[in-house]
């Protein structure tokens, strides 16, 4: 079956096997030279030519034009000769480390690699036959290679040397010269010898199981991964990537790297799957080793700037953009001045604090290209913090991913003038201490000093973590023994260090309270729900200090609050009740039938009915069949409303026991709710769901 007839979703070992064996002779599918390294294990920048007198091999000349390729041994073990013909095109000159097969092997791959049955990890030799040698054209003279000298192309994938001495048939056949892709020079020379079908074979199946897999070796590929090429393995990762595969082409990478460790070409490639899945950090460490590996790899210096970049690491981007002679790409270099014009200004406003000007300018650096920088998201959080949005700044902290290790550069980068790593455990020891984690903090500041032990600003914030967390530490032990006046100035001293810590200005309040302070207490809760609005323990102790001053509709309003952020909490229900009661006193209104814990008054007779709901205040009515099920599931939670909300009068009717009252009041389906304010009707509802029923208690009962 020739390749235009065999679709790109195909899967699997057979799959993989007929895709190894037609991409010797197909030009389709050719890997993304953009995003993808597609040479051989030697760096391109690094290109090694030899002769016959460096190589130590006769040559082979050729009297027509082709495109030259340039063959190495397996792995670079091997001695190379480079062969070039006149007025032919080079392309890359990147040495080639890719096993490929004879065109008999290559037959023999196309019905499947099964037409010989060879043991895996062996060569086969056949009595009286030559391995062919590479030829660059359909007529070429060939000089045998002299005695114990190994002929040019004939490389053993299983690292076995073919007898010497061996004499060179001539042969008509067309020379097989790769996939048909422009740059021969990328791994696509055929080797002789008949072993290309065991190795590709393996390399299919190897493969096929660790895409399959997720990695490592599975069953007998183990013992076989030196027989395994790793050029065929990179063109099924190759070929994985194009399709967005990245876990699968990840695998395959990694296969092809254990086989072949020091190859940098597979290590960028590895990089971009990591790139692809999201794992920044762990690209960078990948393109670092392909660059200690090979200095000079561009290609590698390329990805690391740009990865650099969306780090939001400036210095370390522009090292890589500019440095070991490469040309810098106008748009990274556009994207670099861009972003450290605005982390400049970041700098600038966070200094001064203004902190407004901070979130526009690091929103401007994400929109530049830094739109993975754990640091500028830091900064995001530190600046919400600093303007009183707690609960936004710890949503990002908490949404940030932990990553186990930073790359060397990255450990090394520096981010308003301390160690990145340091400003991140800076801004997190910020937030702990503002959210009364006082001890988290301490361990916080103490990780950054460890990180950037010369940092001014990393030492005054340790100095003053620890001083607030040993005031707040002596305020409580005081207040625990009722030394309120002590431990209001503890307390203080703490807010001296740190003046917009809530938890020691809700903590100082209480101190107030006990001393019957009230006023003074009403001060430090609104400076703390003014740092932290949904500040729970201030607003308690603000609507009690209310109460005490008899200023029952402040009260009442904190109270209500209370009861949705808290609405099973009978102690908030109470104290509502009793406030809420005592405010319609204060009014003059009449207080009737109402009692804190009551429970839902059943009613049969219609005058009674007609009582009830006159009463002033709001009134719920639960019209029901005692029977129905969804009356019975109904039922317990307005019992639930019933403690709820005290100050709302519930009832319930059953229609089959008081059809008077359902005639009445025109009711026919159950479960139906009304709501009665001061005697007049206001709501109907049918079969409400429990959210609904509770909203509309809620907004008839303020």
């Amino acid at each position: 079956m020739s390749h235009s007839e065999k679709h790109d979703s195909e899967l699997g070992l057979d799959a993989l096997r007929k895709r190894f064996s037609e991409s010797v002779c197909c030009e389709a599918n050719k890997p993304d030279f953009r995003e993808l390294d597609l040479g051989s294990p030697v760096s391109p920048l690094h290109t090694r030519q030899s002769g016959p007198a460096a190589s130590g091999l006769t040559t082979t000349t050729s009297s027509s034009s082709s495109s030259s390729g340039s063959v190495s041994g397996r792995h670079g073990r091997n001695p190379v000769s480079k062969r070039s013909d006149s007025g032919a095109n080079n392309h890359s000159g990147e040495l080639s480390g890719s096993s490929e097969s004879s065109p008999t092997a290559a037959e023999s791959l196309r019905s499947g690699g099964n037409a010989r049955n060879f043991k895996p990890g062996y060569a086969r030799s056949d009595a009286g036959t030559t391995p062919p040698l590479i030829y660059s054209g359909q007529s070429s003279s060939v000089i045998s290679p002299a005695l114990n000298v190994l002929p040019t192309g004939n490389i053993c994938p299983s690292g076995r040397i073919v007898k010497t001495g061996m004499a060179s048939n001539r042969t008509t056949r067309t020379d097989v010269l790769g996939s048909g892709t422009a740059n021969y020079g990328h791994g696509s020379i055929m080797r002789g010898g008949g072993t290309s079908k065991h190795t590709a074979g393996e390399a299919a199946s190897a493969a096929n199981a660790r895409a399959t897999s997720g990695g490592g070796f599975k069953g007998p590929f183990k013992k076989s991964a030196a027989g395994l090429d790793p050029e065929e393995v990179k063109r099924a990762a190759n070929e994985q990537y194009k399709r967005g595969n990245f876990t699968e082409a990840l695998s395959l990478y990694d296969l092809a790297i254990e086989v072949s460790p020091g190859n940098v070409a597979y290590r960028s490639n590895r990089a971009a799957a990591l790139t692809g899945l999201g794992r920044l950090t762990e690209a960078v460490r990948e393109c670092e080793e392909a660059v200690r590996l090979d200095s000079s790899y561009g290609r590698a210096h390329q990805r690391l700037a740009s990865l650099f970049l969306r780090l939001g690491q400036v210095d370390n981007a522009r090292k890589h953009l500019f440095g070991h002679g490469l040309q810098p790409d106008p748009s990274e270099l556009q994207k670099l001045q861009s972003l450290e014009k605005h982390i400049n200004k970041c700098t600038d406003f966070r200094r001064i604090g203004d902190w407004k000007s901070t979130l526009r300018e690091v929103d401007a650096a994400f929109a530049a290209g830094a739109d993975s920088s754990p640091q500028l998201f830091m900064c995001r959080a530190e600046a919400l913090l600093k303007l009183h949005q707690i609960d936004d700044a710890q949503s990002i902290m908490s949404a940030i991913p932990k990553t186990e290790s930073h790359s060397k550069s990255s450990s090394q980068a520096r981010f308003f003038g301390m160690l990145s790593e340091a400003y991140s455990f800076v801004v997190r020891a910020q937030i702990e201490m503002a959210l009364g984690r006082f001890e988290n903090a301490v361990t916080a500041a103490e990780k950054a000093g460890l990180i950037d032990p010369r940092n001014i600003e990393v030492a005054v914030l340790l100095s003053n973590v620890r001083m607030v967390a040993r005031a707040r530490a002596r305020g409580n032990d005081l207040f625990k023994s009722e030394r309120f006046t002590e431990a209001s100035s503890a307390y203080e001293e703490g807010l001296r260090l740190d003046p917009s810590n809530a938890v020691l200005h809700c903590n100082r309040a209480a101190c107030w309270f006990k001393l019957g302070q009230w006023e003074r207490s009403i001060e430090d809760c609104n400076q703390a729900l003014h740092i932290q609005p949904n500040y729970t323990k201030a607003l308690l102790r603000r609507a009690a200090s209310n109460s005490k001053l008899e200023r029952w509709e402040e009260a009442v309003k904190d109270y209500e609050i209370l009861r949705r952020e808290l609405p099973d909490d009978n102690e908030v229900a109470e104290a509502y009740f009793h406030v809420y009661v005592a405010l319609k006193k204060s009014r003059g209104e009449e207080v009737h039938n109402l009692k804190f814990g009551g429970e839902v008054e059943g009613v049969s007779g219609l005058e009674h009915f007609r009582a009830a709901i006159s009463l002033p205040g709001v009134s719920v009515v639960h019209f029901e069949i005692e029977s129905d099920s969804q009356c019975k599931q109904l039922s317990p939670f307005v019992n639930t409303l019933c403690s709820r909300y005290p100050s709302v009068n519930f009832l319930k009717v059953d229609i089959k026991k008081s059809p008077a009252i359902a005639a009445a009041e025109n009711v026919r389906l159950v479960p139906t709710f009304k709501i009665y304010k001061n005697g007049s009707r206001v709501k109907e509802i049918v079969c409400p769901s429990r959210d609904m029923l509770e909203h509309s208690v809620r907004h008839y009962s303020t």
